[in-house]
């Protein structure tokens, strides 16, 4: 299969491209919680989400603006792991990521739950630069970029979709990038 989605061009850099200010990470008041159609809401400090089981794996990352980089190494914890932490209720089919400065963005479980589909606070064996969403960001490979949402700090298990900061401005919901699924039509 081929790796590189259709209108893409392959990039050794990893480009920095976000909306609004880059937050300061401050270890002893960060937090990241986990809650809505839940049974047992959580909210985690930054060491408590390095406690969890870490996975590490390599994957591509794919830009909605044309661009993608292969073989990012990437460590954290599965999305899968924390659902199974909070145990989300029958009724939630989607979450919805929040990330300091406003950013959100949401998907159906069903995407969430691939193994490949993590909260990632390394890349590279180091840890995540903040420029690159540090100290959690979350990664979902199939997915065109702006559904990794940077620096996040908050799921919210839903029973609908919620639109994100940038489905709000006509991008796609859907984000495939092998089927080129940019804007909504």
């Amino acid at each position: 299969m081929e790796r590189l989605p259709p209108n893409q061009r392959l990039t050794e850099d990893f480009p920095v491209l976000h909306f609004g200010a880059v937050p300061v990470f401050d270890k002893e008041t960060w937090d990241f919680r986990i809650e809505g159609l839940v049974e047992n809401p959580v909210t985690l400090s930054y060491d408590g989400v390095l406690a969890l089981e870490k996975t590490a794996q390599v994957s591509d990352f794919h830009c909605v603006v044309g661009w993608s980089r292969f073989d990012l190494k990437w460590e954290g914890v599965r999305f899968s792991d924390v659902a199974k932490l909070v145990g989300p209720k029958t009724s939630a089919r989607f979450a919805t990521i929040e990330a300091d400065g406003g950013y959100t963005t949401s998907l159906p479980l069903v995407d969430l739950m691939e193994p490949d589909v993590l909260f990632a606070y390394s890349l590279d064996d180091k840890p995540l630069e903040v420029a690159h969403g540090g100290p959690l960001r979350l990664v979902v490979p199939k997915k065109y970029g702006y559904k990794s949402a940077k620096w996040v700090r908050r799921v919210v298990f839903t029973e609908e979709l919620v639109p994100g900061f940038w489905e709000e401005r006509g991008y796609s919901s859907g984000a495939d990038p092998w089927k080129e699924e940019r804007y909504s039509y």
